[in-house]
């Protein structure tokens, strides 16, 4: 895992979304994107994060963010995730795991005393002109939209 740090370039991303289209952020140049990483689709943390940002997506949006949502699960599980909850933003399918590993986002987890490779929760703000503007390392599932706006009177909750 490598660290990367606010001001840094934010690394190339070249993945499949859900449906199958390329995703690069050069598609997102003069916009922001929060890029959150999470573990897998459909569990607990996960769903609770995505639908965070998707109940407040407009707030995201009017604030000039474009969300985009990356975790190591197939196009298929994305596309039924992003049915079930009804999210409207992109899911990168990085089943390479080469977008988690540029963001230094893959390594050694623990839990419960075992230890293992995984997806450290992580969200990364890209300004404009594609460089890292904030990194959010201790998420919080449920107010996330807060964290990454930082401006409780834009949200409506």
């Amino acid at each position: 895992m490598h660290h990367l740090k606010i001001g840094d370039k934010a690394p190339i991303i070249d993945a499949l979304d859900q449906d199958g289209n390329h995703v690069g952020l050069e598609q997102y140049i003069g916009k922001k994107v929060v890029l959150y990483f999470y573990p897998k689709d459909n569990t607990p943390g996960c769903t609770a994060e995505s639908c965070d940002l998707r109940d407040n997506y407009d707030y995201l949006q009017k604030a000039g963010y474009e969300v985009l949502g990356v975790s190591a699960d197939t196009e298929k599980k994305h596309q039924n995730f992003i049915n079930k909850y009804k999210l409207p933003f992109r899911l990168i399918a990085d089943t390479d795991k080469k977008v988690l590993n540029d963001y230094g986002v893959w390594g050694e987890k623990k839990f419960m005393g075992r230890t293992y490779q995984g997806i450290h929760r992580t969200t990364f703000i890209i300004s404009e002109d594609g460089t890292i503007e904030d990194i959010i390392t201790k998420v919080k599932t449920l107010n996330h939209t807060k964290q990454v706006l930082r401006n409780k009177e834009l949200i409506g909750n």
